[in-house]
């Protein structure tokens, strides 16, 4: 065979020597979907139907072609199994154990994700996963999270719109996130937030920032214009979206125009931003020009880092199953335990047309209580082998959900519930039934906190600690959403003392009904 004939590593094509290690990362991410297959498909689910988080659907792809156009430059490194890679993938793997173990989707998604991420390095190493920190920062934005800012921007698009009207000298009358102009009654809601413009921007803003620009301080720049700006432009969109309505005798911008003339509203601000933004590009970098290896980087094949990787990712799985078997399956029985004390009897509850909305609880305690002309309401809602469709704390468990129609939350707030054990922070809401303004309108005062492992907790995040820590030592993970409320009649004072009465009074037998459904 002659010379010119022979097989040559230079050849064009895959380099000999990335040959095994990208078979071993493609072998890699195939096991961690098909391990994780769970969590990827339902993180595929929320793109799905999701308007927020649809741009799910492009990170993916966005990222293959942001590494393709790197392969010439990647050609010059020396791929080799990093341990420290696989020792921050035990971290991961220990998140989606605890987000599994209490049913945080957020938290299971985000550790699918820094699992694939971190493959890269464990895999190839540092080197490479150094040339493609780009690509893999962007996966990040795959993961469908943002609505803990939802309540927050919300408030933020309230309170301007409410001051920008009041400039424009239209009188307004405001509770919580609902006000009334002459024109009529507006509310702002999800859609209202904004969370959708601010996620798309930002998503949009750090590619179009790596792409056009060398510069870390122009990209970090251009990344905070795309934050701040859908931020300033949804509150303006709001304002204008009201004014609109009020000025047209609401024929306009309402219903589908309301969202209609949003997007469009949004796409031109947009536009102008990346407009803006291109003035200032620089030119991109060479991708055929090749990196070069540093650090004496040898190439070797790793056998004990890849047994190490496996287990990584294999040990999650190996621990839920065996807490699943331990978990208690049986239907929980509720009840309360004994009756009522210190005068308090049984009776119907006040505004019955009005229920905490906990989703799928395993099972609920749902009863009013009277003592002279103190009426009280108790909702018990207990959750016993939680999952993704049935977990106790939740974005969609809340007292007042923010499409209810008859029901409002109009103040929020903490107390101290003198509980027989000694005193308990809990969640304190004020809720307004009917229209904003109505002189009739009902009005409750709530207070709410959570059982769990035999602690009353207010934190959604302790609630969560509570409960990843009582599946681990074995305890399974009963818990429990326990709601006390009255009417405010003379005042808010009045009704607080109401609730402080009967929880001082009935605190302890509603411990032992929890304990009691526990051990059943």
């Amino acid at each position: 065979m002659s010379a010119s004939m022979a097989p040559s590593s230079s050849a064009p094509g895959l380099p000999a020597h990335w040959r095994r290690p990208l078979a071993l990362l493609v072998l890699t991410l195939v096991a961690l979907l098909l391990l994780y297959r769970e969590t990827a498909t339902a993180m595929v689910a929320i793109w799905l139907r999701s308007d927020t988080y649809a741009h799910g659907l492009l990170v993916p792809p966005i990222v293959l072609w942001l590494v393709w156009r790197q392969r010439h430059r990647l050609a010059g490194l020396v791929p080799e199994p990093s341990p420290m890679a696989v020792v921050l993938m035990l971290g991961a793997a220990l998140l989606w154990l605890l987000g599994d173990l209490v049913a945080v989707n957020a938290a299971t998604q985000l550790a699918l994700t820094m699992l694939v991420v971190l493959a890269v390095p464990a895999v190839l190493g540092w080197q490479v996963a150094l040339a493609l920190l780009f690509p893999l920062g962007f996966m990040f934005f795959a993961v469908p999270i943002g609505d803990f800012m939802m309540p927050r921007l919300m408030e933020w698009t309230a309170d301007f719109t409410v001051l920008a009207l009041r400039v424009s000298g239209i009188p307004v009358y405001r509770e919580g996130q609902q006000f009334v102009i002459p024109s009529g009654h507006w509310s702002v809601v999800e859609a209202c937030s904004g969370i959708r413009y601010l996620i798309a921007s930002v998503t949009v803003g750090a590619l179009f920032a790596y792409l056009n620009y060398r510069s870390a301080r122009r990209r970090a720049l251009f990344v905070l214009v795309s934050i701040l700006v859908p931020i300033v432009a949804n509150w303006l969109r709001a304002y204008i979206i009201v004014m609109l309505g009020h000025y047209s005798g609401n024929t306009i911008a309402t219903g589908v125009d309301h969202l209609i003339y949003g997007w469009m509203f949004f796409g031109i601000v947009i536009m102008l931003m990346f407009a803006i933004g291109a003035r200032w590009s620089e030119p991109s970098p060479d991708m055929t020009l090749p990196l070069t290896a540093t650090g004496g980087a040898s190439g070797r094949f790793r056998p004990a880092v890849l047994l190490a990787l496996a287990l990584v990712v294999l040990a999650p799985h190996g621990v839920v199953w065996g807490l699943a078997h331990a978990q208690n399956q049986t239907p929980p029985q509720l009840a309360l335990q004994g009756s009522l004390q210190d005068g308090w009897q049984m009776a119907e509850r006040p505004s019955p047309d009005w229920k905490p909305a906990f989703q799928n609880p395993s099972a609920e305690l749902f009863q009013g209580a009277v003592k002279g002309d103190q009426p009280v309401g108790l909702y018990i809602g207990y959750y016993r082998s939680q999952n993704a469709e049935r977990k106790l704390v939740s974005s969609s468990n809340q007292l007042v959900t923010y499409s209810d129609k008859d029901w409002a939350e109009v103040g929020a707030g903490t107390a101290s519930a003198p509980w027989p054990g000694g005193a308990v922070p809990v969640r304190q809401a004020e809720l307004r039934a009917s229209l904003v303004g109505s002189a009739g309108a009902v009005r409750l005062l709530a207070w709410q906190v959570y059982w769990v492992n035999g602690r009353l907790v207010t934190s959604d995040v302790l609630a969560k600690v509570h409960g990843a820590l009582s599946r681990l030592l074995g305890r399974g993970d009963d818990s429990a959403v326990v709601v006390v409320y009255t009417p405010i009649g003379e005042s808010a004072a009045r009704a607080q003392q109401t609730l402080a009465a009967f929880v001082q009074a009935n605190g302890q037998a509603i411990e032992a009904s929890l304990q009691q459904t526990r051990q059943r």
